[in-house]
């Protein structure tokens, strides 16, 4: 019914109309986007047949963003590094690169927040992305620009990576769907920085979108020959799922209460499964989740299997050039000088502490080894568990330098290793997105996407900003 130049001039103008409020696309490619919109309408127009083009090309003319940590030809890579920012992408990263042989047309790389480790997307490259909800409210991190730019409609798709929460929180902040699938079947390679060491067992690549039903095709391209892992093409039935349902993670210290509202939205999800499905869901106490914080730190730093040591944040900060040193970069930011955010250099100070006590240390590696076990026992082959996505709804500017640890809720399950969607719930009183943590066994990502898309149809997913 419509042409894909059409189609890519809509979002063009849609983020022309809102970057200047939210800030969330850092670089543009829209003459090359509408360049690849006309090749993609003379395709059609030369008919090789509907079934050949979407067997070949499944994303044929749709149009994406990407987190501006991948690398994208000839867009920046900077992962908002300022020392980084006259890098240039020479070529595509894995992901990006099948996306677009699948069909998809770039828009452009979107903000994130320094180095990809803290959870609000401000840097000294690009500044800070607003959430489209509310402009005094954060986008979360460190995929932020991507749900962001979601969020405001500006983008079909966004590519994203998560090591803490990076694709969960935004999505859960911006009211989006996210996935984070089960660790090593999507490729990391091509972005800044890649995980080494122990972490490559933690950091996961996946897709953003405003409506459930794309994160399973995205997927597909994403994971490209790993996908059959992933038992995408078995048939759910929700009926036949084992629901589990937990509310808080026990009362950690280092982490806020769990809002009202999230508690009474995740309240309306069970009533829902029982009453409309006639399942039970079981309510579970998992004890060792009190320590997800200590947990995801102690294991983010610890040796591979190879005696490998985790690569220091501070050596990323200096990104091959001089070292840095956090308490110096400290006393410059007090007053104005440092090219370093707040975040960044607080986590270059905590990182030494981290390492200081090594046999506390080994204690919670062993504990995160005997959670994952307890974990995949729990869930099996046809178990879901609903979790809070974060103690609070989004926070505003700066405050999460206040409460830095809040973040443990989607990072324990980076270093379990397990698959998860991020499922919006609707808007909250003030106006903010809902949301809840749909959690399975690894391999089970089938399971949480087909359980994401039945709760769009019962909560409405995705609503647009400034409706209400």
């Amino acid at each position: 019914q419509v042409t894909c130049v059409e189609v890519v001039e809509a979002y063009v103008e849609r983020i022309k109309e809102v970057n200047p409020l939210i800030n969330a696309v850092v670089k543009d490619r829209f003459e090359e986007a509408l360049q690849e919109a006309q090749q993609v309408d003379k395709l059609l127009s030369e008919g090789p047949g509907d079934d050949y083009l979407e067997e070949k090309f499944p994303l044929l003319g749709v149009p994406i963003t990407v987190k501006e940590a991948f690398s994208l030809y000839g867009m920046p890579n900077t992962s908002g590094l300022v020392n980084r920012r006259n890098v240039i992408a020479t070529s595509d990263a894995t992901v990006v690169s099948r996306l677009k042989q699948a069909g998809a047309i770039p828009l452009g790389v979107t903000n994130c927040s320094e180095l990809c480790m803290w959870y609000e997307s401000s840097n000294r490259v690009y500044g800070r992305t607003n959430n489209p909800y509310d402009l005094q409210r954060i986008v979360g991190g460190s995929s932020g620009g991507e749900g962001s730019v979601l969020a405001a409609a500006c983008s079909v798709i966004g590519v994203g990576s998560d090591i803490g929460g990076s694709i969960r929180m935004p999505a859960f902040f911006n009211g989006v769907f996210g996935h984070k699938p089960t660790t090593g079947v999507v490729p990391n390679d091509g972005q800044f920085p890649n995980a080494h060491g122990v972490r490559t067992s933690f950091l996961c690549t996946g897709p953003m979108c405003r409506y459930a039903e794309d994160l399973e095709p995205v997927l597909r391209v994403m994971a490209g020959p790993g996908v059959s892992k992933l038992k995408l093409n078995e048939k759910v039935s929700l009926e036949k799922i084992k629901f589990h349902c937990m509310d808080h993670d026990g009362g950690s210290i280092f982490v806020s209460p769990v809002d009202k509202e999230i508690l009474q939205a995740q309240k309306k999800v069970v009533e829902h499964l029982e009453s409309d499905l006639g399942v039970q869901v079981q309510r579970v106490a998992i004890h060792k989740m009190k320590y997800s914080f200590q947990i995801w730190s102690a294991m983010m730093s610890s040796k591979d299997s190879e005696g490998q040591e985790a690569q220091r944040f501070t050596d990323l900060l200096g990104d091959h050039g001089k070292p840095v040193w956090p308490l110096w970069e400290l006393m410059k930011w007090l007053v104005g000088m440092s090219s370093h955010t707040l975040p960044a250099i607080a986590l270059g100070l905590t990182e030494k502490l981290v390492n200081l006590n090594v046999s506390g240390k080994a204690k919670l590696v062993s504990m995160g080894k005997s959670l994952q076990e307890e974990m995949e026992a729990l869930l099996g082959p046809d178990g879901v568990l609903l979790y809070p996505s974060h103690p609070t709804i989004a926070p505003k500017h700066h405050s999460p330098i206040c409460m830095p640890f809040n973040f443990a809720y989607t990072a324990i399950f980076n270093v379990l290793g397990l698959p998860v969607t991020q499922c919006p719930l609707g808007l909250g009183s003030e106006g903010l997105p809902l949301g809840i943590q749909l959690v399975a066994a690894a391999y089970n990502d089938h399971l949480t996407l087909a359980v994401a898309q039945y709760l769009e149809k019962a909560f409405g997913g995705w609503v647009l900003p400034g409706k209400v």
